[in-house]
């Protein structure tokens, strides 16, 4: 048994993942910073025999969604079925474990979340206040905190929202801002007067002082306890949890019109509506039983609605239990760069299950071995490649395959006897070792340290190779076939302990051990002995359960991104900044004529000038121009009309002397193109 003391009172699980916007599709930042985790959890919990609830869903009120919609000209429910089914299949071909995965825009929930507000209301738990809010006067609407952007007071990012800079993951309140604009019109919005309702987080500092900084300091993570402590030691102010929008979660009272709930009281009721559609379940014991642990994965940028605001609202209504525990990570950012959706800079869950078929497994492996539990950490196609080939392939995959090839050959794949008297030092080594195993992964698990969980799982498959490498059962066979069949038989045990003890990490791999040794599905409890598969139990044939994954497919990821980087590039471009004015005199002094080619050629030992011969009119001239590499096929330019300035000193560039400037635009992918007539013109002519 591997609980920690403190578990011992509860008798089941609330376990829940923070909701991703259906405004697009779940990316790998998400996966590594809320979902493999909470799926790691939420496994282990159930192979320990505990009572688990693993709750999901689609957040569908945010405002992203409504500018996704306006920018789409469609309406914000078309925006949300089309994501919601993008998220919940992939989750679920993903291998994410979710009792039941809905959406904030059903019926049960607006009923569920309006009621909850309805029930404060009329208790006087709200504080009702006038304020001054943006408004758009050319949309003729009040703005919610995402259709504001500005600069962010604390880090300078100019793409900041009204209600947080996701540079640098500070939450703010829409006057924060610096310089705001309107995200519908880009208008700079001004302020008007509207009523609204507010959660009085100021009154609530004293007992979440002494719940989070005093009760909890020690069991939760450094970064959630400290982002915590820092809003409470600034002092907390009311939080308005009504707005001025149309779509979301009604307000349920008179006076009310035009306002829905905020996303952020709306959302996390969220987690207890979905609990009451799962039909015949006593939804109140999985949210008001205090033998009841509850568990919140999210990522940082979560903290604070998930420690302050949302456990604010459960005391306020007085039934309800608080979280336990709130582990978050950072954040992952993709090949030194922050994952960005608006700019498409992400490894998005759906494409990635349709380039890589079946492996689901090596994607959670990679995400969970290099998660950002303690800080920002980095994926990259490389480390992806080399987590496969180096370390699944070389490490598990080898052992298990190794063991049930040499088990077909030697003993026609049937677990072979264990002679219990002739077992030497080093099988009574290997027996105490695989005995600590499920300890020493369950402890990690339940203390959310998922990465070195995931390295003892690993170090099983490394004991299992080690053995096989110092017993060489393919030598001692010819021998000792005594000895061997006790070889043999132990390494399968480890595989079978591998398939036990995996199955959080790597449940699609578990269920292929499972389907090759024939064993029967086994708890958590049953890990760590030595005789969990039966002698004689019939194998089926080995199947490899990686395969190396190679350097093209790698290239072909990396060179979609590449691209990606290329169109954010170009979609970024601006004209550059005009230059200071001239006197008209002045450019009348620069003679630009148009010329025919003659001839073009590439200069000698000079890869980026061409060599140009001009009919200007007035018996010809040679003009060098640098756009070579942009005209790899020089002849193909003869008989072109080109624009050049006439009246420019010569100068010798590579030997040739040039006497004019052929004149080209730098278009914003920076390819130059000759600047040419619409239609020919007599050679020489002025331009102007």
């Amino acid at each position: 048994m591997t609980y920690t003391e403190k578990d011992h009172k509860f008798k089941r699980y609330t376990v829940t993942s923070a909701l991703p916007y259906a405004n697009g599709p779940v990316h790998i930042g998400h996966l590594a910073g809320v979902y493999v985790p909470a799926d790691i959890y939420v496994r282990y919990l159930r192979a320990q025999g505990e009572e688990v609830m693993f709750i999901g869903g689609s957040d569908e009120h945010g405002v992203p969604i409504t500018i996704k919609a306006r920018k789409e000209g469609c309406t914000p429910q078309d925006i949300v079925d089309r994501y919601h089914k993008i998220i919940k299949d992939s989750f679920a071909e993903f291998g994410i474990s979710f009792d039941i995965y809905s959406r904030t825009s059903s019926k049960e929930h607006h009923e569920t979340a309006a009621a909850y507000f309805e029930k404060l209301y009329k208790e006087g738990k709200f504080v009702e206040k006038t304020s001054m809010q943006y408004y758009d006067e050319e949309a003729h609407q009040f703005l919610a905190d995402r259709y504001i952007t500005g600069t962010c007071p604390h880090c300078g990012n100019e793409h900041a929202y009204g209600d947080q800079c996701e540079a640098c993951g500070t939450s703010l309140n829409a006057t924060d801002l610096i310089n705001p604009k309107s995200a519908l019109s880009g208008a700079k919005p001004v302020l008007k007067e509207t009523k609204h309702w507010f959660l009085p987080l100021d009154q609530d500092e004293t007992w979440l002082r002494q719940w989070i900084l005093e009760s909890h300091k020690d069991d939760w993570k450094t970064n959630v306890y400290g982002q915590c402590k820092s809003w409470i030691d600034a002092g907390l102010q009311p939080r308005a949890v009504t707005r001025d929008l149309d779509w979301g979660v009604k307000v349920p009272i008179e006076g009310a019109d035009g306002k829905v709930l905020y996303v952020w009281f709306d959302a996390p009721i969220g987690y207890i509506s979905f609990t009451k559609q799962l039909k015949g379940n006593d939804w109140e014991k999985w949210w008001k039983s205090l033998d009841t642990k509850l568990v919140h994965f999210i990522g940082k940028d979560n903290i604070v609605f998930h420690c302050i605001i949302f456990p604010s609202m459960l005391h306020a209504d007085g039934s309800y239990i608080l979280p336990d525990n709130v582990p978050a990570n950072e954040f992952l950012n993709l090949e030194g760069d922050k994952i960005s959706t608006s700019r498409n800079w992400a490894v998005w869950l759906h494409e990635y299950l349709k380039d890589f078929p079946g492996k689901q497994d090596v994607l959670r492996y990679t995400l969970c071995s290099n998660a950002p539990e303690t800080k920002d950490n980095d994926f990259t196609w490389k480390d992806f490649q080399l987590k496969n080939n180096s370390e699944l392939v070389a490490i598990l995959g080898n052992f298990v395959n190794r063991t049930i090839v040499l088990t077909h050959k030697f003993f026609d794949g049937r677990v072979p006897k264990r002679t219990e008297n002739g077992e030497l030092k080093t099988e009574n080594d290997v027996i105490r070792e695989l005995a600590t195993f499920p300890e020493r992964i369950g402890r990690s698990i339940e203390t959310y340290r998922f990465r070195e969980a995931l390295a003892e799982m690993m170090n099983l498959a490394r004991l299992g190779n080690k053995y096989l490498t110092e017993t060489e059962p393919w030598k001692l066979f010819k021998t000792d076939p005594e000895r061997t069949a006790t070889v043999l038989n132990l390494a399968l045990q480890i595989c079978a302990n591998l398939a036990v003890l995996c199955a959080p990490f790597l449940p699609f791999t578990a269920d292929k051990m499972h389907r090759m040794l024939n064993l029967q599905a086994l708890g958590w409890r049953d890990a760590g002995r030595a005789d969990i598969l039966s002698e004689g139990t019939q194998l089926e044939k080995p199947e490899l359960l990686f395969e190396k994954i190679e350097d093209a497919e790698i290239e072909a990821q990396v060179n979609k991104l590449l691209e990606t980087k290329r169109q954010n590039e170009l979609n970024a471009w601006q004209p550059a900044t005009v230059k200071s004015t001239v006197a008209f005199d002045d450019f009348g002094k620069v003679d630009i004529r148009v010329g025919t080619v003659l001839e073009c050629s590439k200069v000698p030992k000079a890869d980026k000038l061409l060599q140009f011969k001009i009919d200007d009119g007035m018996g010809g001239r040679t003009i060098v121009s640098g756009i070579a590499k942009f005209y790899p096929e020089p002849e193909k330019l003869v008989g072109m009309q080109v624009c050049f300035i006439a009246n420019f000193a010569p100068r010798k560039l590579k030997g040739v002397e040039s006497q004019g400037m052929i004149l080209s635009a730098e278009d914003k992918d920076g390819r130059l193109v000759l600047i040419t007539p619409s239609q020919l013109v007599t050679a020489g002519v002025n331009v102007g």
